[in-house]
């Protein structure tokens, strides 16, 4: 069902500039677009669920958010979505785009089915540059901005982390690409960085980590199961002792607003430190820090099989180190 509701903004001399915000229904969507409303911007919002929309309409200023029924994997909604805004907005146009809709599961890459890292990289990269196509007239005609929400993965990548940094490495290139390509016209294209956000995602890793093991193969289960527990384990422990993710929405408001707003900002925690590690150390050296960083030790051994002569691959924090 497609949805779309269109309140009155409070009448005011000067007109409110708008945006559009995907993945808003929680988190750093969420957060984002409640920080925007309440600092003048009329917000779209966009959502799948029509709940979600009226929970954030329930907490927001009157007037200043409307939910938008958008799925970043449809190019049908994206096109609706769009002509409703436009509607809505006329000529004026956008002041900002936000691209913050995305998924994420880990995987040992031997073993990801092909179909989930595609679904990954769709919603994740094409998705976002199939919003931002539709939406650049708009944003062409208030000389608008564009935000793309990635995080430090797509530029470091970690243990089980394959799925989740290959899309963020091509929406960097992604990124760069559009910066450069619409600076003629004054468009200007961040990125968010986002090192380690507490948000409620986080509640859902230990059971989808559970789930993706008992969907291995037996041979699967024996060379993974023990570490990728373990580097779960620390995930979620460090998500949950993470930056709430108002700190991302600052500076997604930051880089709305600011004269000239910054290529890249990093945020969150651990995001500059990680970053600038994978720009000085050898891949060795960083290798060992990644292992320590998610309690795999950094040390893999070979160990003969009991009666036979086959060497199977035993990882420390399997054996609860």
């Amino acid at each position: 069902m497609v949805w779309f509701r269109l309140r009155a903004p409070r009448a005011s001399i000067e007109r409110p500039r708008v945006v559009v915000v995907t993945g808003a229904s929680s988190g750093i969507g969420r957060a984002s677009a409640l920080k925007l409303a309440r600092s003048g911007f009329r917000v779209f919002a966009g959502v799948r669920k029509e709940e979600d929309g009226e929970a954030l309409e329930e907490v927001a200023l009157a007037g200043r958010l409307t939910p938008l029924f958008i799925d970043v994997s449809d190019p049908g909604l994206i096109a609706s979505a769009a002509r409703n805004v436009e509607a809505a907005v006329g000529e004026a146009g956008l002041a900002g785009l936000i691209n913050n809709a995305g998924i994420g599961e880990a995987w040992p890459l031997e073993y990801v089915p092909l179909d989930e890292l595609r679904r990954q990289i769709e919603v994740n990269v094409v998705g976002h540059l199939a919003v931002t196509q539709v939406f650049l007239p708009l944003i062409r005609a208030d000389k608008g901005r564009i935000v793309n929400v990635g995080s430090v993965g797509g530029r470091i990548t970690m243990p089980f982390g394959g799925t989740l940094s290959a899309p963020g490495h091509a929406l960097v290139a992604v990124n760069d690409a559009l910066r450069m390509e619409l600076y003629p016209w004054g468009i200007h294209v961040a990125l968010i960085e986002g090192g380690t956000i507490s948000t409620r995602a986080v509640d859902k890793l230990e059971a989808a980590a559970e789930a993706t093991i008992e969907g291995l193969p037996a041979a699967g289960r024996a060379r993974y199961a023990g570490s990728y527990r373990t580097a779960v384990a620390h995930a979620v422990a460090r998500t949950r002792a993470g930056s709430p993710p108002e700190l991302v929405a600052d500076a997604i408001f930051r880089a709305l607003t600011e004269p000239t707003p910054k290529t890249r900002y990093p945020v969150g925690a651990d995001a500059r430190v990680l970053l600038a590690l994978s720009g000085v150390l050898p891949d060795r050296l960083l290798d060992r820090r990644r292992f320590r960083i998610f309690g795999l030790q950094g040390k893999f051994d070979a160990r003969r099989a009991e009666g036979g002569g086959k060497t199977q691959p035993v990882h420390h924090a399997a054996r609860g180190r």
